[in-house]
């Protein structure tokens, strides 16, 4: 059967958008992919979300020329337990290299791989919004709402949510924690420090952005209910109490918003179809890992599907993605669990605090937890 494209992209996000870029790099035929999504993208450049990005994600982004230019780099990660002994610290010079990760906007983000995307030729259908997806034996069937219909050897489900909230009703709500995400000033920065203070009810992130800090307070929902409540003065005074006086006292914070955590960690695959980035996998917010495992399964996807689009590369994809997705999956539900599921002054979360120390005392052990926050595997 001769199809309309080898592959089609629904949803183009930063996961997908890598993907076609990579596909067209790896030697794909740009006029062979299809990239569907139900956003513009001068809307999507303007989502002023903070992301954080693994130096191994910079390597992926640079290979397709999609490097954002406004992105605040991380030299040091410093990780803590509230209220008891033990912490580590971990610093890119003991890896020569130049940060750990990097502080940017999803918006610029997006951007920089939109131009990257266009330059390549592929096809895009956007705005458009997927109406349908039928897998047949040599093809998939797509259906937009508007009509138009086409067909694809392969068809890639990035960015969740797009074959009919299939991920949104995976997902599920078993944290019993909700993020708070705001941008917040303190009075003594550490320029290219960031932190991860775990607290009793869940960590709270703080990552270096301009002239600030980009916050990812993760609490029990009732807690996060009243703290969104609070006047900006008393909010602050909160979170000076839950992080410290590390960095001065914390004089403004904007806009607050606030979301659910869940996890979804069952990735679709079928015959012709295959989940990456958010469809795959949403994770805990705790180590800022959910883009950047994403972004791994792009690469990967995109060196076998550019050999070819067919079932049996599908097959490759998910045995080689098998172990990165495992440990990372396992390594962040592991501590968001020791929060969502203990009570206040648990042993658990006295002995996360005494783990700290002890990771920093054994140099392989914080060498193997920081490359597998920066690299993974793919």
């Amino acid at each position: 059967m001769t199809t309309d494209f080898d592959i089609a992209i629904c949803g183009a996000g930063p996961v997908g958008m890598a993907l076609a870029a990579l596909l067209v790099r790896h030697g794909t035929e740009p006029n062979r992919i299809a990239l569907i999504d139900g956003k513009t993208i001068d809307q999507t450049a303007k989502d002023p979300r903070s992301i954080a990005l693994s130096y191994g994600s910079r390597q992926i982004l640079e290979e397709v020329g999609a490097w954002p230019a406004a992105a605040n780099p991380i030299a040091q990660i410093h990780v803590s337990r509230r209220g008891h002994f033990g912490r580590t610290l971990i610093d890119c010079k003991d890896y020569a290299l130049p940060a750990l990760g990097y502080v940017t906007r999803y918006g610029a983000l997006a951007a920089a791989l939109a131009a990257a995307s266009s330059q390549t030729g592929i096809t895009q259908f956007r705005p458009a919004h997927l109406a349908s997806a039928s897998e047949q034996k040599d093809a998939v069937e797509l259906r937009l709402a508007d009509g138009r219909q086409f067909t694809a050897d392969i068809a890639v489900q990035a960015e969740g949510g797009v074959f009919s909230g299939q991920t949104a009703k995976s997902l599920r709500r078993d944290y019993d924690q909700t993020a708070i995400v705001a941008q917040v000033v303190s009075t003594a920065p550490i320029a290219h420090r960031a932190f991860e203070r775990f607290t009793d009810e869940g960590p709270l992130a703080l990552l270096p952005q301009d002239d600030g800090y980009a916050l990812v307070w993760c609490t029990r929902p009732i807690t996060a209910e009243k703290l969104i409540m609070l006047p900006d003065a008393a909010f602050l005074d909160q979170l000076q109490q839950a992080f410290g006086s590390r960095l001065g006292r914390f004089i403004s914070v904007t806009q607050r918003s606030a979301y659910l955590l869940g996890l979804n960690a069952r990735p679709a695959l079928s015959a012709r179809t295959v989940a990456i980035g958010n469809a795959a996998q949403t994770l805990h917010p705790v180590a800022g890992q959910g883009l950047n495992l994403g972004l791994r399964d792009a690469a990967v996807l995109a060196r076998l599907l550019a050999q070819q689009a067919s079932p049996g590369m599908l097959e490759r994809f998910a045995r080689s993605r098998r172990s990165d997705r495992s440990l990372t999956i396992h390594l962040t539900d592991a501590m968001a669990r020791v929060f969502a599921g203990a009570p206040e002054g648990a042993v658990t979360q006295t002995l996360l605090g005494l783990s700290l120390g002890i990771v920093d005392a054994f140099k392989p052990a914080k060498r193997m937890l920081a490359e597998q926050m920066m690299f993974g595997r793919r």
